[in-house]
């Protein structure tokens, strides 16, 4: 499995975007063939060849198509089928992000869907040619990069903020921080705007948020640690769980398996699409 990260070069792309980022499975790799992808408030455009199939497990529902696709923020774990050599060039968008930006911004943000992107007006408009800029992500990350920021520089530059986007980019910078019942102080807003306003921009409430950036730092942690490292009650109260049951019933829900089941299949579980590079291990 071949994945690689990177930064945005352009600052004015980086107010919006969060990172690009590659994952290619060959045919002889050993990788699992039907991994789960954790929830995750962010919105991705896959890039993908417009022959190639995907298929997402959304748990309720089945998406499938072929091609690029829009991967919006989904508050479930999906399954993947990854039992065919693929390539997917991603972008992640900050969280509320499309929320600024033509053609979402005067619709509702959608969640827990997957939708096709390569015969979508904005996709035209973009000008992307999927197999250009894959056969560059291939073989010069960097230059890659700089190309995707030339592509979507001139769709930003008519990005328009107002007092929601405002108020939820605030938010985001001490969500992981702060309790949310002292947020709306600390920005000088009362609680109730604060919900509405980070609730209108990126369709997630506050704790719903504040509870996928959990999870995906708790998996990072677990995942850089060998089993012998991993005490679960010492995890629990790290990650803010009042114990161990707790933890165990919270990775259930999210993921369908015990910690212990977890520690044994560490790479079942990915964020490789802009996150951890689980799938290496």
């Amino acid at each position: 499995m071949i994945h690689w990260l990177q930064s945005p070069k352009s600052s004015k792309v980086a107010k919006y975007v969060e990172r690009y980022w590659l994952i290619e499975k060959q045919q002889d790799s050993e990788a699992y063939q039907y991994p789960k992808l954790n929830p995750d408030p962010c919105a991705h455009l896959i890039i993908s060849p417009p022959c190639q199939r995907y298929h997402y497990d959304l748990n309720p529902g089945i998406a499938t198509g072929e091609g690029s696709h829009w991967l919006y923020p989904h508050q479930q774990t999906f399954e993947l089928d990854h039992s065919e050599s693929f390539v997917h060039l991603g972008i992640k968008f900050h969280v509320g992000a499309l929320y600024c930006l033509p053609k979402f911004s005067e619709n509702p943000l959608a969640l827990d869907k997957v939708e096709p992107a390569k015969d979508s007006m904005l996709f035209k408009h973009l000008g992307i040619n999927e197999s250009a800029l894959i056969e560059l992500a291939q073989t010069n990350p960097q230059h890659c990069a700089e190309q995707l920021d030339a592509v979507l520089t001139p769709w930003l530059e008519h990005s328009v903020e107002d007092q929601h986007s405002q108020i939820t980019r605030k938010a985001l910078q001490y969500l992981d921080q702060t309790a949310i019942s002292a947020l709306g102080e600390q920005l000088y807003c009362s609680q109730r705007t604060l919900e509405r306003s980070f609730q209108r921009v990126t369709r997630l409430t506050l704790k719903q948020c504040q509870s996928m950036n959990r999870l995906e730092a708790m998996l990072e942690y677990l995942y850089q640690r060998d089993s012998a490292e991993l005490d679960w009650v010492e995890i629990a109260f790290k990650f803010g769980f009042s114990d161990q049951p707790h933890l165990i019933r919270y990775l259930k829900k999210q993921l369908g398996f015990t910690p212990k089941t977890y520690e044994k299949e560490r790479g079942l579980t990915i964020d490789a699409y802009g996150g951890v590079s689980s799938t290496s291990r």
